[in-house]
C-alpha cells in the first residue's frame, strides 16, 4: 500500500472549477473506458498531474494510453495496476461499476482520499457563467430510451442539448464542450444516470430528474436492495424544480418523500391510469399534462396519442410519459412533445420486431436484461413464446413468472442461469412446457429459433426478453440480438424457399 499522505487541501479541491488553475493537484482515474478516458483527459487539460489505471489493456486502451501520455499523464494498464493506490494523491475519480471494496477505492478511503465518480467531476466542472441545467434520468430499467425521448423532445423544441452520462456523450466531455459564439454548447442536458454513477455523486442539483422504476438487479454489487434503491434515489437530491415519480411504483414515490430538495420544487407522477392533479397519464387513449398547465384543477394539455407511438407496450408509453414530465418541466411546449413521441424509434434490440411468418411474429427485446425488464416486455404479448437465460446476477425470477404465467404458450431457455428460471416455471407454471438447451450447444440461438418455432402456434409472438445479462455467451445484449436475429432470418428463409 502506497504512503499516507493527507493530501490535499480539500477546500482547494472543492472550490475548483472549470476556470481554476488545477497545478499541484494529483489525481487518479480508476478505469480507462469511455468515462475514464474523459475524465483523464479533461483533468490532465486542466493542468492536474493525472494518473490513470486499468486492469485491462482490451481494445483502444492502448492508444488511449499513449495520447495522454503524450499530453502529459502517467499511464499504467495491465493485471495488478490497481491494486496499490499510488502516494499523495489528492482526489480519486472512478469509472462506474467500481464497486467500494476494490483495492483502489478501498485505500482511497482508508487515506482519507475524496473519490469523486466521473458525474461529480462533470458537476464541478460547469461552466459558472453558462451553466447548462441537467434533466436527469435513473430507474432500473427504461433510461436509455427515455432519455433519449427527452433530446428529442428538447430538439424540437429549438434548445440545444445532447444525451449523455450513462448514454451517448460522456458527461465530462458533454460539459466541457464550448461553443463558438455563446461559450455554452448545450442549453440543456438530458443526463441518464445509472445507479453505480449515482454511488459516487454527491454535489449534483439537478433542474428535474425523474426515477421510473426501482426492481431488484445489480445484486452481486449491493450488499442489499436498500442500499440499491438509496443510490437511486440521490438523483432527487437538492432538486430545483420537480422530482418525477412513477405512479405505480410507490418506492419511487417514497424516494421523492425521503429526498431534501430546494425548496418549490414539485413532485410530479406518471401513471398508465387518469392522472390526478400535478400528474401526466393516459385519458383513453391520449397521453396528456395536468402538471404543467395553469388551469390543471379542471383541464389537461394534450401531448399526443398511444397510436403515435412506436409501440403501445405499456413500459413505453409510461417512459414517454416521464420524458415528457421532464421536457415539460423546462417549459417545452405539448406541441414539440407530440412531435418527437410521433418521429421517435427505439435503439436496437428493445422489442424490435424482426420478422413475421409462418403465422408467428419474432420479437427482440434482448435489451431486457433483468427479471422487471422482462415481465415489462412479456406483458406487452399475449400469447407468447419466451426465450430467456443468461447470466442473472443475483436475481430471482418468482414474480416474474406469476405475473405472466397465464401469457405462456412455452419456454426456451439457455445460457448458465437458466436453471433458476427453470425452477421459477416449475413452482408456479408447472403446466407450460418448458425446453432447456444444454451448454454443449454449437449454435445456442439457431437451436432456441427451432425449439421456440415447434412450440409456437399460429396468432403467437416469439419474444426474446433474456431477463439475464448476455455475458455468458455473448459479448454484450446487442450481439445477443443480432444472433437471435440472424437465427429468425435463417429460418425464414428455409421455410419461404
Amino acid at each position: 500500500m502506497g504512503g499516507r499522505r493527507v493530501t490535499a487541501d480539500h477546500g482547494r479541491l472543492d472550490r475548483l472549477g472549470r476556470h481554476d488553475a488545477w497545478d499541484g493537484i494529483k489525481a487518479v482515474v480508476a478505469g480507462m473506458g469511455v468515462s475514464g478516458f474523459a475524465a483523464a483527459d479533461n483533468l490532465t487539460h486542466l493542468g492536474a498531474s493525472v494518473t490513470a489505471l486499468d486492469e485491462s489493456e482490451a481494445g483502444d486502451r492502448p492508444e488511449k494510453a499513449t495520447l495522454l501520455e503524450i499530453l502529459g499523464a502517467t499511464i499504467r494498464l495491465g493485471e495488478g495496476s490497481t491494486s496499490t493506490l499510488p502516494d499523495d494523491v489528492d482526489v480519486l475519480v472512478t469509472s462506474p461499476g467500481w464497486r467500494p471494496d476494490a483495492p483502489l477505492l478501498a485505500q482511497a478511503a482508508a487515506r482519507g482520499v475524496p473519490v469523486w465518480g466521473e458525474v461529480e467531476l462533470a458537476w464541478r466542472l460547469r461552466d459558472p457563467n453558462h451553466p447548462a441545467p441537467w434533466l436527469a434520468v435513473t430507474g432500473t430499467n427504461g433510461k436509455t430510451t427515455t432519455v433519449q425521448m427527452l433530446e428529442q423532445m428538447l430538439r424540437r423544441a429549438g434548445l440545444r442539448t445532447v444525451a449523455c452520462g450513462n448514454v451517448g456523450l460522456p458527461i465530462v466531455e458533454a460539459v466541457m464542450t464550448e461553443s463558438e459564439n455563446s461559450g455554452a454548447a448545450y442549453d440543456v442536458l438530458a443526463v441518464e444516470l445509472s445507479s453505480f454513477q449515482l454511488h459516487y455523486t454527491s454535489s449534483m442539483s439537478a433542474h428535474s430528474a425523474a426515477v421510473l422504476n426501482v426492481a431488484e438487479d445489480h445484486l452481486d454489487w449491493y450488499p442489499s436492495m436498500a442500499a440499491y434503491t438509496s443510490d437511486k434515489g440521490r438523483i432527487y437530491r437538492d432538486v430545483q424544480q420537480a422530482c418525477v415519480y412513477n405512479v405505480a411504483d410507490p418506492v419511487t414515490e417514497q424516494l421523492v418523500r425521503d429526498a431534501d430538495v430546494v425548496e418549490g420544487a414539485r413532485a410530479i407522477g406518471f401513471t398508465l391510469g387518469m392522472p390526478s392533479v400535478g400528474m401526466l397519464g393516459l385519458v383513453e387513449d391520449v397521453l396528456v399534462d395536468r402538471a404543467f398547465i395553469e388551469n390543471r384543477r379542471d383541464a389537461a394539455a394534450e401531448l399526443c396519442t398511444v397510436a403515435d407511438l412506436a409501440t403501445p407496450a405499456p413500459h413505453f408509453v409510461a417512459n414517454a410519459l416521464a420524458a415528457a414530465a421532464l421536457a415539460r418541466s423546462y417549459g417545452v411546449a405539448p406541441a414539440a412533445v407530440r412531435d418527437a413521441l410521433r418521429d421517435f424509434v427505439p435503439d436496437g434490440h428493445r422489442i424490435a420486431e424482426v420478422a413475421t411468418f409462418a403465422g408467428n411474429t419474432w420479437v427482440d427485446d434482448s435489451k431486457a436484461t433483468n427479471p422487471p425488464a422482462a415481465l415489462a416486455s412479456l406483458q406487452a404479448y399475449d400469447p407468447v413464446v419466451w426465450i430467456a437465460g443468461g447470466l442473472a446476477k443475483g436475481a430471482r425470477f418468482d414474480d416474474l413468472v406469476r405475473g405472466v404465467r397465464d401469457r405462456l404458450r412455452g419456454v426456451v431457455l439457455l445460457g448458465t442461469d437458466a436453471p433458476l428460471i427453470a425452477e421459477a416455471l416449475a413452482r408456479h407454471a408447472p403446466d407450460v412446457p418448458v425446453i432447456r438447451l444444454g451448454p454443449s450447444e454449437t449454435s445456442p440461438m439457431d437451436s432456441a429459433v427451432a425449439q421456440a418455432a415447434a412450440l409456437a402456434r399460429p396468432g403467437d409472438t416469439v419474444l426474446l426478453a433474456p431477463g439475464c445479462a448476455s455475458m455468458d455467451m455473448f459479448a454484450n445484449y446487442g450481439a445477443r440480438g443480432d444472433a437471435f436475429a440472424e437465427a429468425v432470418h435463417r429460418r425464414q428463409r428455409e421455410i419461404e424457399q
